[in-house]
């Protein structure tokens, strides 16, 4: 469990990466339920893996394009999922959900890592202008 003052100092991309690690949990951990019998745990897994869909559909910015309206259909639909799954109580349909949430999960991860190398080179940019410009100044 992640404490209140590290969710804090998290930035959004790593929240939504958090919320797709722990979407991931209550899915497995909805499926073992069903599997061993304990349906009323697998119901509260499976509303909190809907709500985090949810939650993650509500944080999108519409401004970033034709990207956010896909997200948010995506999330849209693995919620509806979620909800027939829990229904039906039919491990097939969550092992769907599992693979489009590891396939958003991994190209989430990649993108963040690709972001922050080119954070990090941007920075070093406007690092070493300040710098030029400051030698000049003195």
């Amino acid at each position: 469990m992640i404490s209140n003052e590290a969710l804090h100092k998290k930035t959004p991309q790593e929240l939504t990466a958090l919320l797709y690690e722990a979407s991931l949990d209550h899915l497995e951990s909805a499926k073992e339920a069903i599997e061993s019998g304990e349906y009323l745990t697998a119901n509260t897994k499976l509303q909190k893996a809907a709500d985090i869909f949810y939650r993650l559909g509500a944080g999108l910015n519409y401004e970033a394009g034709i990207i956010a309206d896909q997200l948010d259909a995506m999330y849209n639909y693995l919620s509806d999922k979620v909800v027939t799954a829990n229904y039906e109580k039919n491990t097939v349909i969550i092992d769907e959900v599992i693979e489009h949430v590891e396939i958003l999960y991994r190209a989430w991860t990649e993108a963040m890592k690709n972001n922050v190398d080119h954070d990090q080179k941007v920075m070093k940019l406007k690092k070493n202008a300040y710098e030029k410009n400051s030698m000049f100044k003195s």
